[in-house]
């Protein structure tokens, strides 16, 4: 096939996919995001872009696996009714609704560090949406730091979202490093989240909350203790140095040898869509590669070659909006300088998570969020979120900014 037929095959597929991505869906079909991977990457082997043997080879099989047991993992402390007792700590511990939004960004900042934030969302969303309602208080401002506050939170580790596992699987940095590095950005975008919520819903935050627990009996206390200690030893293990797909998977095995709960339970808590999003991106994103576009147009764009930091996170944070931020970082990634290279995945890492909280499609979270409080007749709209998110996004992405050039 010739070379430029090659180009705009893979330009054209790249670009339908992109479209439903920041959609949601199709305008024509009923094609979701996941299906929308799928199509793609079979049209890039369809097309002669690539052919099987390599669609195969372009997979990060890590990444899956590592994303796959972590879902696991996080399914087990859902079925023991982990994030239940969250919620009951929570109610008890609160007397008025700033307090509560104060402790429900600062949850879901924490423990979407070091889970994945989108199954941190899928799984909290309910919880305060039912402290929300005990409590008689307008849900908006507390989903709203759910969503935000899981963005920020995750920011902080290479465990804490799709995209930052990505990153620490194609570049090979250590956890502690990037830890170090983005854990106080995140801590002071957490603080911001709570600002500027409580700043804007000022009127809603008034007034008190009586100290009751939500009453969930579906604690699992043993389940709970042995999902814990699994998670510990993952993170051990990272932290010291060993493979995160083999700790990660390992993990995940030990919590699958049970007798107390059936599998199917377990598997039907893993996000198989996300799955099957990133398989298929991978395909597409090497299809552009190999049939010279990628290249094409970065020879052509005044800033393929970034000089400051703060240009790549203003690229990093459009792009991240225009086609999210997992594709964002399968296009990024060749971008990165090759002086210095960590320097750049970091801030890729950070400015791609942080930009999730530009607008209400910024990130699958969000939507996670929007979706669980659409069923509880809720109404979150574009409006609501970019009026806090755009000035907190601004505002991170500045103190990511400096704070980088200060560990130059």
């Amino acid at each position: 096939m010739d070379y430029r037929i090659e180009m705009l095959w893979a330009g054209l597929i790249l670009t339908a996919v992109l479209v439903i991505f920041t959609f949601g869906k199709s305008p024509l079909f009923r094609v979701d995001r996941a299906g929308a991977a799928i199509i793609g990457a079979v049209a890039m082997i369809g097309s002669g872009v690539l052919s099987f043997n390599e669609a195969t080879t372009a997979v990060d099989y890590k990444t899956i696996i590592i994303l796959f047991s972590m879902m696991i993992l996080v399914a087990n402390l859902k079925l023991a009714g982990f994030f239940e007792l969250v919620g009951n700590a929570v109610c008890q511990r609160v007397n008025n609704k700033k307090q509560l939004l104060c402790a429900i960004v600062m949850v879901s900042g924490i423990m979407s560090a070091f889970a994945i934030n989108d199954i941190i969302c899928l799984l909290f969303t309910p919880v305060v949406v039912l402290i929300c309602r005990k409590f008689q208080c307008n849900p908006l401002p507390h989903l709203l730091g759910v969503a935000m506050a899981s963005n920020v939170g995750s920011a902080s580790t290479l465990l804490g979202n799709p995209q930052n596992i990505l990153v620490g699987s194609l570049s090979g940095m250590s956890f502690t490093a990037y830890f170090l590095t983005a854990a106080p950005v995140a801590l002071g975008g957490l603080i911001a989240v709570y600002v500027v919520i409580a700043y804007y819903f000022r009127a809603e935050l008034e007034g008190s909350c009586s100290a009751s627990a939500l009453g969930c009996s579906n604690v699992h206390t043993y389940l709970i203790s042995k999902s814990m200690v699994a998670f510990i030893l993952v993170l051990a293990s990272y932290i010291v140095g060993y493979d995160l797909a083999f700790a990660s998977s390992l993990g995940g095995a030990l919590l699958l040898i049970t007798r107390r709960i059936k599998p199917n339970k377990v598997y039907s808590s893993v996000d198989f869509n996300l799955l099957i999003i990133f398989i298929g991106l991978f395909v597409i994103v090497n299809g552009v590669e190999r049939s010279g576009l990628m290249t094409f147009v970065f020879e052509r764009l005044s800033f393929s070659s970034f000089k400051s930091m703060e240009m790549f996170a203003a690229v990093t944070l459009a792009v991240s909006n225009i086609v999210s931020n997992v594709p964002a970082v399968l296009l990024m990634k060749y971008l990165i300088p090759g002086v210095n290279a960590e320097y750049w995945w970091k801030g890729l890492a950070l400015f791609s998570t942080l930009a999730g909280n530009l607008t209400i499609t910024g990130s699958i979270a969000n939507l996670i969020v929007v979706e669980i409080a659409k069923r509880e007749h809720i109404k979150i709209n574009a409006w609501d979120y970019f009026k806090v998110g755009f000035p907190l996004t601004l505002f991170t992405t500045a103190i990511g900014v400096l704070w980088l050039y200060c560990l130059v």
